[in-house]
């Protein structure tokens, strides 16, 4: 069964149609609280039952064209580069495929079952196309615009220079004697070193990291939160947000009262928990934010998807974003009370995914922290179970490659602290390269030092810049016919509603994708544009949105909205 499906590259294509179908219907099916939790048998079945009705569509591909066939190559190529499929043992005789100890039947259907929107076949076939471009094929365009995912650096972000000399003075302490770096840069680098074992950045450290870097992490939520205690035992360091987030899911992943434990994930939401929470086997629970008042939530619709949720599940976290991904909303003061106090009350611990606290643009927005409003109410509150998550991924370093960040664990039971660090030890530990990028981000030039100066203009005209490319996707779009458009307040993305016509819908069915799929596919084919469809993070029944970034340069952002407007004026007058 596996060896067709790797042997013919056609099924892999088919394979992508069949995931949009799905999440076709699953969109259908989001006004309740589905389960992700699915049995061996229904996977397994489910695959026969794809692989089986592909036959003859595998047979037909054997006359395509040598371009159709070269297509197909580069996309096994492709999802292989991601960590899909290894295609060159799959290039073997059938007598040694069917041999292979680990076949789909055989391997955890929980692999087989998880999604990742952001790096799904949309983004397989961008890769295709740049091949392509590269081989002199001609196209409508000259270049690929990656507005899929939020990787600054590769959108053109400069680096800060602060966090690049520290870097090259921890990694190489020789340049300590040179006259080429500040002071300021080089005492922190001394201090980094002289806290790692055999003062060198190749040698592993504590768990949960440097402590000298905990500390500075403690500093800094202090005086982020306005004096409230921050402790060093209870800040983990880790290669980005995403190691923190899945190790928390990863520890309250067990039965209760002999249901499965659910997770209560917005809708939209960054396709990191659903693609985790059915990984582990886990349950995820909608609750919808209010598109109609820029993304809100309130306390009915928690209420609403926590009790239907009870039959099926035992509910144990709250995972909230905020600035929000993909949906680009602050949330309120008031919105967080409300959000707090629903979780003690319904005894959930709260994962605050807090990455974008930087990235805040609206001059009627302010980032509050879940753990200084929490402090704030006072007791029960103040004692909340709260993780929140920051990374040097975004915010106005955008260093997402070398995997920066840290969790910080509050009134977490001591007893499952010490099974959380326990697990935390058998990594080992995060990057020293991340470590040293916390640090940057945690504890930066003062004023009078001198590296603040020239640090302060970078931090500055990134994020003003991107305050400038948040207002301008937001005003173009707004003016696309059928588009409803939510400002950007914060994060990287812009999320908004479009209105796809009945005769795009048929055509789309045609094809065996969902209509926001379809819409992408035939941007990205059209002009060179890669975004991410909404179904791919959740959306109410008979809506359809997409992700972009706001991440590409000024210049090409105009450019890639001037090539937008024109592939949705063509796009409405086809199928309008």
């Amino acid at each position: 069964m596996s060896r067709l499906l790797l042997n013919k590259p056609s099924a892999i294509q088919r394979a992508a149609a069949t995931v949009s179908r799905t999440s076709a219907v699953v969109s259908v099916q989001q006004q309740k609280p589905q389960p992700c939790k699915i049995t061996p048998s229904v996977v397994i079945r489910r695959w026969k039952s794809f692989l089986h009705n592909n036959n003859s569509a595998v047979q037909k591909s054997a006359t395509a064209t040598a371009t159709a066939s070269l297509s197909q190559r580069s996309q096994v190529e492709t999802l292989n580069a991601r960590g899909s499929y290894t295609s060159r043992s799959y290039t073997s005789k059938s007598n040694t495929m069917s041999s292979k100890c680990l076949q789909l039947e055989n391997i955890n259907p929980n692999f087989i079952t998880m999604e990742y929107a952001v790096r799904g076949p949309l983004v397989v076939r961008a890769g295709e196309i740049e091949k392509e471009l590269e081989k002199g094929v001609k196209k409508p365009f000259d270049e690929v615009i990656r507005a899929n995912i939020g990787d600054c650096h590769a959108m053109g972000q400069k680096p800060v220079t602060f966090l690049r000399q520290l870097l090259a003075l921890t990694f190489e302490p020789r340049l300590l004697d040179s006259p080429e770096y500040p002071e300021d840069v080089k005492q922190r680098a001394r201090a980094i070193l002289g806290n790692c074992q055999g003062h060198s950045m190749g040698s592993y450290t504590d768990s949960a990291g440097l402590e000298v870097v905990r500390r500075q992490v403690t500093e800094y939520i202090e005086r982020r939160d306005g004096g409230i205690p921050a402790e060093y035992l209870n800040i983990y360091l880790t290669g980005g947000a995403s190691p923190g987030i899945k190790s928390i899911l990863s520890l309250i992943h067990a039965d209760v009262d002999g249901k499965p434990p659910g997770v209560m994930v917005p809708i939209p939401q960054y396709p990191l928990y659903s693609a985790t929470i059915a990984e582990y086997g886990m349950t995820k629970v909608d609750y919808y934010l209010d598109e109609e008042t820029g993304w809100s939530l309130g306390r009915k619709e928690l209420q609403r998807a926590f009790d239907e949720a009870k039959s099926t599940c035992s509910p144990r976290a709250l995972v909230v974003i905020n600035p929000g991904n993909p949906t680009g909303q602050v949330l309120t003061r008031d919105n967080i009370v409300e959000i707090i106090k629903f979780a003690h009350d319904n005894k959930l611990i709260i994962l605050a995914d807090e990455v974008y606290q930087d990235n805040v643009y609206d001059k009627n927005s302010k980032f509050y922290s879940f753990k200084r409003v929490a402090y704030e109410l006072g007791e029960p509150y103040r004692n909340q179970e709260l993780v929140s998550f920051l990374s040097t991924s975004k915010g106005y370093l955008g260093e997402c490659g070398i995997r920066g960040g840290y969790m910080e664990v509050v009134n977490l039971c001591p007893n499952v602290k010490a099974m959380l660090t326990k697990s935390i030890t058998a990594a080992l530990c995060s990057t020293t390269a991340g470590q040293v990028a916390v640090s940057a981000l945690v504890n930066p030039p003062k004023p009078g030092e001198p590296s603040y100066e020239l640090f302060q203009k970078e931090k500055n005209a990134t994020l003003t810049a991107l305050k400038e490319r948040a207002e301008l996707v937001h005003k173009t779009l707004s003016g696309f016919e059928g588009y409803k458009v939510n400002p950007v307040q914060g994060a990287m993305y812009v999320f908004p509603q479009v209105e796809i016509p009945p005769k795009a819908i048929e055509a789309a069915k045609a094809k065996g994708l969902a209509p926001d799929v379809f819409y992408a596919f035939e941007l990205l084919e059209t002009s060179g544009i890669c975004i991410v469809p909404g179904s791919g993070f959740g959306q109410r029944a008979g809506t359809y949105h997409f992700r972009s970034t706001i991440l590409p340069q000024t210049d090409k952002l105009k450019l890639m909205m001037e090539k937008f407007r024109v592939f949705h004026t063509e796009f409405m007058k086809k199928y309008k």
